[in-house]
């Protein structure tokens, strides 16, 4: 459970930083989320392969690549300018991917469940 909580934490701590006006802290978050976030998409991805949810996979998955381009869109910045608009969306959109199986976990209960039918019967006359 840890795996999959340690990516959003530290993007969300990067966030933060970037709104402190802590840049340099936050690309250096964003680059230890990367690898926590390798993770998390390997082990949902893992989970999908043995029969669980698919989401986790998908949504880790995705989160991972735009963290990877937010990294770079980053990276390339020239210093001492402000962040580049494409690496907080980056990082605002993982974060929501990440959200989206949590969301979907909760809203579970509401999904409606198939009724199970009466048996027929043969009409006798």
């Amino acid at each position: 459970m840890a795996t999959r909580l340690l990516p959003p934490g530290l993007v969300l701590c990067a966030l933060l930083a970037d709104a402190a006006g802590i840049h340099g802290l936050a690309y250096w978050l964003v680059l230890l989320a990367l690898p926590a976030a390798a993770a998390a998409a390997f082990v949902g991805i893992s989970d999908a392969l043995a029969g669980g949810s698919r989401t986790c996979g998908w949504t880790a998955g995705l989160a991972l690549v735009l963290l990877v381009l937010g990294g770079a869109v980053r990276e390339a910045a020239p210093l001492g300018r402000a962040v580049p608009a494409l690496a907080v969306s980056a990082a605002v959109a993982a974060l929501l991917l990440y959200a989206v199986p949590g969301l979907a976990w909760l809203l579970e209960p509401l999904r409606p469940q198939p009724r199970a039918r009466a048996p027929v019967r043969a009409h006798s006359t």
